[in-house]
């Protein structure tokens, strides 16, 4: 078994990926937004198993190719086993992204995901701008952890009794100040790409909103309650002192990480597959074009 976190995540990221975009939206962005006429040569920052590139690669122009690099050999292992079968030019390359060189030459630069675990996601922003030919661009979908919190409905319940935006709002900040690993990245990212020298920066929001419906279909409701769960919604938060210790080395109050520990527990009790839960992530899309130099 692979040492590398994200290796030993390959079914959870297969699993939880369809509840981010509607791949009509992904279309629109692609033709009416990024207007990508042309074949373009893609490169994927922390690409998994090649989750971005199977969701591009049938949207853009025939003959675009895809680079996806990634420090898990698992995930690069199951990348190559799935893109065998696509009719995609495609390589992938086993390495840090934070530390390999990459040379100038690709007309996107792409990442999912990514940045909100690295410490120092400026410098990755600019190795991503730095792998773009002129007039290229710098895509990234990254999220909004506080706007992804705020994006619940379940049953009759009043949201303020499962979610405590107040104090998740300043757990993520914390976190943030002490190891610089930043999950509201998704809103700073356009201050980034600017402050970088990208032009025409822009930002749009991921489209999908997820419904939890026991009226409706059977076997799609419980795919999708299993995706849900996997993704951690409605989480058993497990023995409440070792929580609250936790949540309050990462700087909460005691009474604070009592009522986060409420607040979970409670949620896990109300959240099953009998539930009518609304669901949107909410990701960030940011991006910009690299000028001419």
């Amino acid at each position: 078994m692979s040492d590398y976190y994200w290796d030993n995540k390959i079914d959870y990221l297969r699993n939880t990926r369809d509840l981010y975009y509607n791949d009509d939206y992904l279309e629109f962005l692609v033709k009416a937004v990024w207007k990508i006429s042309r074949p373009v040569n893609v490169i994927d920052y922390g690409c998994g198993y090649g989750y971005l590139g199977l969701k591009l690669l049938p949207l853009l122009p025939e003959g675009s190719t895809y680079t996806g690099i990634d420090k898990g050999t698992d995930l690069i292992h199951t990348a190559r086993e799935i893109f065998r079968a696509r009719p995609y030019k495609s390589d992938f390359i086993v390495s840090d992204v934070e530390e390999i060189g990459i040379e100038r030459k690709y007309d996107l630069a792409v990442c999912h995901a990514l940045l909100l675990h690295l410490s120092d996601a400026k410098k990755l922003l600019q190795k991503m701008r730095d792998s773009v030919s002129d007039e290229g661009m710098v895509i990234c979908f990254e999220p909004h952890w506080i706007a992804n919190m705020s994006n619940y409905c379940i049953d009759d319940t009043d949201q303020s009794q499962v979610i405590r935006l107040g104090i998740l709002q300043k757990l993520f900040e914390n976190d943030s100040k002490s190891n610089g690993k930043d999950g509201n990245i998704g809103i700073k990212i356009p201050v980034c790409l600017s402050q970088l020298g990208l032009t025409n920066v822009q930002c749009r929001v991921s489209d999908k909103v997820n419904f939890l419906d026991p009226s409706e279909d059977l076997l799609k409701n419980q795919r999708l309650y299993r995706a849900l769960r996997e993704e951690g919604i409605g989480e058993f938060p497990g023995d409440e002192r070792k929580f609250i210790d936790k949540l309050m080395n990462r700087g909460l109050t005691e009474g604070e990480a009592q009522s986060q520990y409420e607040a979970e527990l409670s949620f896990s009790k109300i959240f099953n597959e009998n539930s009518v839960l609304t669901y949107a992530p909410n990701m960030k899309i940011s991006f910009g074009t690299v000028k001419s130099r």
